[in-house]
C-alpha cells in the first residue's frame, strides 16, 4: 500500500471560473477502471491511501448481510445512505429498528440536525433538538444494530473496534477492495473507519454494480432506490437517477466512488477535502468510463454565483 501523503502527488482536477478568471483550483486524485480492472485513467496517485468515509457504507452493508442482516430494497438502500433525514428517511430507519425490537434510543451515532434545510427547519419547529435519528448515518447504525440482533451479538458496544461486527467489517473491506486494511480510526458518526486506496475503492464499486451475490444485492438496492441513499437535491441521488444501474456514493472530505453495470468504476479524492468540485469531477470521470456526457453533465454542473446568479462554474480539467 502506498504511504504517499494525499497532497504530495495530487494534480489539478477542477478549476473554479468566476467570469473569465480562474479564481481557484482544486487538486486531487482520480482513478477510472475498465470492466477488466485495467486503468482507463489515472490522475495523481491511484494507490493513495484514503479514508473513504461514507463511500465505505455499501461495503459495510455487505458485511452486515453476511452476518445475518435481513433487509432489502429501500431499507438496504438506507443502510448505505448519508440521508437528508427527510420524513421518508426517518420512517425507514424506525422500521429497521422496530423490526428487531429496538428504537431510536438504541442508536449510538453522533446526534445531529437533518442535512436537508427544510427537514431541519421542520424538526426544530416540532420542538426537537439534535438526535442520532436525524444524523445522516442513522440508517447504517440501524443496520448495524439489526445485524447484532440477528447474529446474537451485544448491541451496547457495537461501535467498539473489537466487536464481532467491526472485525467482520474490516475483513470484508479488505476482501472487496483487494487491499489489506492497515489503518483504522473513528468516523464522524462514531463507527470504526478502515483505510483503503482509491484503486481499491473503485474496484469494490465495480463489484457492487456488476458482481454477484450480496455485493450485487447492495448495489441493486442503491441504484433502484437512489432517493433513499441521499435525498432531495443530492448529487449522488441525481447521478443514479440519470444513469440506469449506476451505484454511486459520496463521502466526506472530498471522496466519491461509483460503479457501472459493465463493471467499470471510478474513485475520486479531492485533496483539500472540499465537496464543491466533486460533482464536476465525478461527471468527467464517468464520461471517461463510457457514460454519455449528456446524462451526467447536468448533474455535474456546479455554478459559481454572483449576487445570486451564475457568473461562472466549476470545470473539470479532464474528460473523455
Amino acid at each position: 500500500m502506498s504511504t504517499t501523503d494525499i497532497g504530495t502527488a495530487a494534480v489539478p482536477l477542477a478549476r473554479v471560473l468566476r467570469g473569465s478568471l480562474v479564481e481557484s483550483v482544486h487538486a486531487g486524485h482520480v482513478v477510472v477502471l475498465a470492466p477488466d480492472g485495467s486503468e482507463r485513467l489515472v490522475l495523481g496517485d491511484a494507490d493513495a491511501v484514503v479514508w473513504a468515509r461514507s463511500s465505505l457504507k455499501p461495503l459495510q452493508a455487505v458485511a452486515m448481510l453476511r452476518a445475518g442482516l435481513d433487509v432489502d430494497g429501500v431499507a438496504l438502500a438506507l443502510v448505505c445512505a448519508s440521508h437528508n433525514a427527510e420524513p421518508g428517511h426517518l420512517e425507514v430507519v424506525r422500521a429497521i429498528l422496530d423490526g428487531v425490537g429496538l428504537g431510536p434510543e438504541d442508536l449510538r451515532n453522533t446526534p445531529d440536525w437533518p442535512l436537508d434545510a427544510d427537514a431541519a427547519w421542520q424538526w426544530r419547529a416540532d420542538g426537537h433538538g439534535t438526535e442520532p435519528l436525524t444524523q445522516n448515518c442513522s440508517g447504517k447504525h440501524a443496520g448495524m444494530l439489526a445485524t447484532c440482533v440477528a447474529a446474537g451479538w451485544s448491541t451496547d458496544d457495537y461501535l467498539e473496534p473489537d466487536h464481532p461486527l467491526q472485525r467482520a467489517t474490516r475483513a470484508v473491506v479488505g476482501e472487496l477492495t483487494g487491499v489489506p486494511v492497515e489503518l483504522a480510526t473513528v468516523d464522524g458518526c462514531g463507527a470504526p473507519l478502515f483505510s483503503t486506496t482509491l484503486r481499491g475503492l473503485a474496484r469494490s464499486f465495480g463489484r457492487l454494480a456488476a458482481g454477484d451475490g450480496l455485493e450485487r444485492r447492495v448495489g441493486t438496492a442503491m441504484s433502484a432506490h437512489p432517493w433513499h441513499v441521499g435525498g432531495t437535491g443530492r448529487d449522488a441521488t441525481r447521478f443514479m437517477e440519470a444513469v440506469p444501474g449506476l451505484v454511486a456514493k459520496d463521502g466526506a472530505d472530498g471522496v466519491y466512488a461509483a460503479g457501472l453495470p459493465d463493471g467499470g468504476a471510478v474513485a475520486v479524492k479531492i485533496a483539500d477535502g472540499s465537496a464543491r468540485p466533486r460533482p464536476a469531477v465525478l461527471a468527467a470521470a464517468l464520461a471517461v468510463a463510457g457514460v454519455d456526457p449528456a446524462l451526467v453533465g447536468p448533474v455535474g454542473l456546479t455554478p459559481v454565483l454572483g449576487h445570486g446568479a451564475p457568473v461562472g462554474e466549476v470545470v473539470a480539467t479532464f474528460g473523455p
